[in-house]
């Protein structure tokens, strides 16, 4: 097919004087079927990426499957990892299950994976989330190779008082990591979702969670007295090959998969949602320096173009009816003075305690209360003016309630007063509970 046409091509270019349409349309066909060719060959490639998978489930040895994937591949890109793992999802496969194979097939990956254009080392810029999310995994492996091998290998000579102590630190340190993966779950998976990327966050959540739970039960087993020495190490063991792993599969497949993925302005949002989940054994690092001078990033990200009737908000936006359903569905009375000390707002839920008619909407907070109590009333409003106080709390009984009444001082970022808030609510079904309720009820 493709001698024949470049024949005709060559021919037309050398006799025909109108040639030229027609060698045009020849190279159209040509780069049209290499892109076809391209794109079923993608396809092809990502199929049998997830046979091998498959015969991995079905129960056939790693080296087996090893051999053939050199063979056929040699290499493959992250980006293939995420869309096979969405594939097998997609076709029924339960997500426990491409879990119990990340380890599996990570090792069949393990030294092939290379991204076809490689993406900017973000790990080298300083300050920057994938800076302090790689810095935590050295420091991770550091606490696992200093603090907790070398006393596990003490541990198998025999029991020794000290190992187990510096083994309980060693873990205590390593349960840390629960920072390191909140921040992975809670920040870069919705990024990774907006992106149709469901999969590979699916998966990773739930061996975090197997870490999780595997570090609680060796500390379980080294607070007690006496333990099975064999039960300890096996698990310590499993837990530390476990973690390492996962250390493996953020470095060779989430890293590059999010580079390739996240936009600067998607980094920039990152970097700020991610102050508030702390730091994971590491010192606090210097602020990522986003040059300006190649993209004035706030200034996108503040004109970003609302919906019509969204009100902005420091995390996301809403509508007035949402906002004002939202604040009806919280079970709690809350009424807003202004700094004037005029009633401006306050919440018509269900669960109320206090009758507020509409006509009190714009009266002076004084003339609200009988006159026995307006003095309190006054005071309360001047030390939350002040910055005295920041908050007063009072509770009383009602009949068959207990009220809990709270007033807070209302201040914007740069500390000025806005007006009170008064939060009220009947805290008597709260002080009944007991006991714990994780089950929903039928």
């Amino acid at each position: 097919m493709y001698i024949l046409l470049f024949i005709i091509k060559y021919i037309c270019k050398k006799y025909c004087k109108k040639g030229y349409t027609l060698v045009s349309l020849i190279d159209s066909i040509v780069k049209e079927k290499n892109m076809s060719e391209f794109i079923n060959n993608d396809s092809i490639r990502r199929e049998k990426l997830k046979t091998l998978i498959k015969e991995l489930h079905a129960g056939a040895t790693v080296e087996d499957v090893k051999e053939r994937f050199r063979v056929e591949f040699g290499e493959v890109s992250t980006t293939e990892i995420s869309q096979m793992e969405q594939e097998l999802v997609a076709e029924g496969l339960p997500i426990a299950e491409v879990q119990k194979l990340c380890d599996v097939h990570a090792s069949v990956f393990n030294g092939s994976i290379e991204d076809i254009h490689p993406p900017v080392d973000n790990s080298k810029i300083k300050g920057h989330p994938v800076y302090v999310f790689s810095l935590e995994n050295d420091k991770l492996e550091e606490v696992m190779n200093k603090e907790i091998k070398p006393y596990l290998e003490t541990l198998k000579n025999g029991m020794d008082n000290t190992a187990v102590l510096m083994l309980r630190i060693g873990f205590e340190r390593l349960s840390q990591i629960d920072i390191h993966y909140s921040r992975k779950e809670n920040v870069l998976f919705p990024m990774l979702e907006k992106h149709d990327i469901t999969a590979p966050p699916k998966v990773m959540w739930g061996i975090d969670d197997e870490v999780r739970t595997e570090i609680k039960e060796v500390l379980s087993i080294l607070s007690k007295k006496t333990f099975d020495l064999k039960i300890l190490i096996k698990k310590a063991e499993s837990t530390i090959l476990k973690t390492s792993e996962m250390i493996f599969k953020e470095r060779v497949i989430l890293i590059p998969l999010m580079n390739t993925t996240f936009s600067l302005v998607e980094w920039y949002n990152i970097d700020k949602a991610q102050r508030e989940f702390g730091l994971c054994l590491i010192e606090p690092q210097d602020d990522w320096d986003i040059k300006k001078e190649d993209i004035n990033i706030t200034k996108e990200i503040d004109e970003k173009v609302i919906q019509d009737g969204e009100i902005k908000f420091d995390a996301g936006t809403l509508v007035p009816e949402e906002i004002n359903a939202i604040l009806n569905t919280i079970p709690l009375d809350m009424t807003f003075v202004d700094k004037n000390d005029k009633v401006k707002y306050f919440t018509q839920g269900k669960e109320r305690v206090f009758d507020r008619p509409l006509t009190i909407i714009g009266r002076e907070v004084s003339m609200c209360h009988p006159p026995s109590s307006v003095h309190i009333v006054e005071q309360i409003v001047s030390d939350l003016r002040s910055g005295k106080k920041d908050h007063e709390d009072f509770w009383i009984k009602m009949g068959p309630m207990f009220v809990y009444i709270r007033y807070y001082a209302v201040r914007n970022k740069k500390g000025e007063f806005l007006g009170t808030l008064e939060v009220t609510q009947n805290i008597k079904p709260l002080l009944e509970l007991e006991g714990e309720k994780r089950l929903m009820n039928n």
